[in-house]
């Protein structure tokens, strides 16, 4: 991946796999095939993995190599980091606490976090889930190459983001900005008093059996268990990154888990088995978003 578009291709590959398994009776070995051979052949990525679960089992696609080293393709099971998608676990652990009556949707981020957001009390949870808050993303000031080794707290990546000014006014529109779920992932730990990877583990981790997912712990560079290696393409050259302290990514980004593991968590989310259907209504409300933009016309 180029370090431009680092955040974003993670959560594309994460989604894929997700989508590959939501519609089995399309996504046939030898279409998912295709599609993959496309990414390594025409878009230029060392390998890709899809993984298709229905009725409990789970198939494997996989093209290229997942360690260009040796050339060998992706392993069994890959674990994999899982970008942002983490965000979705975090959104489901806060609606949880939504349910329980311990955090109001509407209510102040302020309210939960004093000084966190500058004091703006107009910046609700809502915005922060649905990226509308306005916050400006600190990775607009913090490169992930450059912070490879260092282990970063969500205060601190919060602080960052707040000496960088708003884009606009709360819930004037959306923009995508790794701040709103670092700041969601601090307001679960003082909600709840206990760290953040604690409430993912016992409130969804555990009880759904993922067994290959976790929130890597302080200070942990590697991926435990079978995964693939990961690359930055920096100057046209492919470096190994797979080694990293994820925490620049934190409650946006950091977690790690497999496609058979993300299939099943989705499946669970969205049949209503993690949150109740109240919940799980606001998950699925959406607000307008330029994503793709259409192109430009010119005018006579």
């Amino acid at each position: 991946m180029r370090a431009s578009t680092l955040g974003r291709a993670a959560v594309v590959v994460g989604l894929a796999a997700v989508m590959a398994g939501a519609v089995p009776a399309a996504a046939t070995p030898s279409r998912l095939q295709q599609e993959l051979d496309h990414l390594v052949r025409v878009d230029g990525v060392p390998g890709a993995q899809a993984v298709v679960s229905e009725r409990g089992r789970g198939r494997e696609v996989t093209s290229g190599a997942g360690d260009l080293r040796t050339g060998q393709p992706f392993p069994h099971q890959a674990r994999i980091r899982i970008g942002s998608n983490t965000k979705t676990f975090v959104a489901t652990v806060v609606l949880q606490l939504v349910a329980e009556d311990r955090i109001g949707l509407d209510h102040p981020v302020e309210q939960y976090l004093p000084g966190a957001v500058r004091g703006d009390r107009r910046i609700t949870v809502r915005h922060l889930l649905q990226h509308t808050s306005g916050l400006a993303d600190y990775l607009e000031k913090v490169d992930p190459l450059d912070t490879r080794w260092r282990y970063r707290t969500g205060d601190e990546l919060a602080r960052i983001a707040m000496t960088l000014p708003s884009h606009f006014d709360p819930g004037a529109k959306w923009e995508y900005s790794n701040t709103n779920y670092v700041l969601a992932g601090l307001l679960v730990e003082r909600v709840t008093g206990t760290p953040l990877a604690t409430e993912l583990t016992r409130r969804i981790i555990t009880p759904l059996g993922l067994h290959s997912t976790y929130y890597p712990l302080p200070g942990e560079t590697g991926i435990r268990g079978p995964h693939p290696r990961g690359y930055h393409e920096v100057d046209g050259e492919r470096i190994d990154y797979t080694r990293q302290d994820p925490s620049w990514g934190g409650a946006a980004g950091a977690m790690v888990s497999t496609g058979q593991d993300l299939n099943r968590f989705f499946t669970a989310l969205l049949s209503g088995r993690l949150l109740p259907p109240e919940q799980l209504a606001e998950m699925k409300r959406t607000v307008p978003a330029d994503v793709f933009p259409a192109p430009a016309t010119a005018s006579a």
